[in-house]
């Protein structure tokens, strides 16, 4: 059907004005952020210059201008990760700095600034909770890197590893995830950061998109309340949980409508009996009541062996019943079965994996003074039983 003659006119004058801008940002678009980016320990530097390399490697960070839709958009975020020679499974998180004119993790990075002291949890643990003035990234996407996917996945030794139910290992992971509660924060110029736990010079190369598919949406706003995650200096292992709580007190200006508070969570550390591996409570409580009474934990992990290929992998004893077809019947023998590393349960997460955030709804909250508390009965850290959860926490909302 053609279009009334005035609302022609009105796209052309419009064009006319604002130039051919106004019409690209209608249309779809993919952004790449982040191609073949190192990340590790001291090792191979990236290319790009505008990357801003922080914790000798481990963390990179990108000033970057993204497109705007003042109607709304669907956001998708794509990361992919291969890795460069690290053979172990990693905690990673992708995440934007959401006001990097306030105190942030870029300045006290490459500064000698301290976290405000309204951040710190117990003794020292800064940069954890938001403050009037300071904000914790905010994390877009929480996942764990493989046991040597790509780098491993060729080596001829890693075919004695392989399940008879995987044809091949894969050379490199994908995840996607839908931020599209984000999008006025993944809107014009702003900061994105990519962190792995990586402490090899070897590490991975990861790339990273966006994109915006036009709608028209309701708008929402997001508040990061709290993040764990030691994303640089000043920061230390997150072990607190094993002693105290984490509480962040904070202010609404207005009354918000059609509330979210976004959880992720994942434990780690601490070897077969420590946090890592061991079912744990965690409860989440908003203005004193508890919302969120779970045991996060992940009993799938196997179904991501064809990422793995350097995870170790050992025997063990084993009935099988199978067909003997000479006497067309089944029997059961004793074997030995692979298990690997990567197959094992874990503290919602697998290696390989994204981790999703739990959704709680909070319906309407009024202005004023709101408090959040996490409570998780964790493990301490002790020699090298390294016990810490990675917890963030957001507020998503309507006005």
């Amino acid at each position: 059907m053609r279009k009334p003659a005035s609302q022609v006119i009105w796209m052309y004058v419009l064009v006319l004005v604002f130039g051919n801008n106004l019409l690209s940002a209608q249309s779809n678009q993919t952004v790449s952020v982040f191609k073949k980016t190192p990340i590790n320990f001291g090792g191979k530097i990236n290319e790009d210059a505008g990357v801003i390399r922080l914790e000798n490697g481990r963390m990179a960070i990108k000033k970057i201008v993204l497109p705007a839709f003042p109607e709304g958009a669907e956001v998708s975020l794509k990361l992919t990760l291969t890795s460069s020679g690290d053979r172990w499974d990693k905690s990673g998180s992708c995440f934007v700095i959401t006001d990097p004119g306030q105190h942030s993790l870029i300045d006290i990075n490459q500064s000698e600034q301290d976290y405000p002291k309204g951040s710190v949890v117990g003794d020292g643990y800064g940069g954890v909770k938001a403050t009037e003035k300071f904000k914790p990234a905010l994390e877009l996407l929480r996942f764990m890197s493989p046991f040597g996917v790509g780098h491993y996945s060729t080596e001829d030794s890693s075919d004695h590893r392989r399940p008879v139910y995987i044809p091949k290992w894969e050379k490199e992971v994908t995840w996607e995830m839908d931020v599209t509660d984000m999008r006025n924060e993944l809107s014009g110029e702003t900061y994105i950061g990519i962190w792995i736990d990586s402490w090899t010079k070897e590490g991975y190369e990861v790339s990273m998109e966006l994109s915006y598919d036009p709608r028209i949406l309701p708008e929402k706003h997001v508040l990061p309340l709290a993040n764990t995650v030691s994303y640089g200096r000043k920061q230390r292992l997150p072990d607190f949980f094993a002693s105290q709580d984490l509480e962040v007190r904070f202010d609404l200006d207005k009354p918000v409508r059609n509330a979210v508070l976004k959880y992720i969570t994942t434990g780690h550390g601490g070897h077969s009996g420590g946090d890592e591996f061991v079912k744990t409570k965690n409860e989440v409580f908003f203005d004193g009541i508890k919302v969120l009474d779970t045991i996060p934990w992940r009993d799938d992990c196997a179904s991501f062996r064809r990422f793995n290929p350097s995870s170790g992998v050992w025997l063990i004893g084993d009935s099988a019943q199978y067909i003997d077809w000479e006497q067309r019947k089944y029997k059961v023998k004793y074997i030995e079965e692979r298990q690997a590393s990567s197959d094992l349960s874990r503290s919602n997460w697998c290696p390989g994996s994204k981790v999703a955030p739990f959704e709680i709804s909070l319906n309407d909250l009024p202005k004023g003074s709101h408090t959040l508390r996490v409570s998780i009965p964790a493990q301490a850290a002790e020699e090298n039983k390294f016990n810490h959860w990675l917890v963030s926490a957001y507020l998503v909302y309507e006005e």
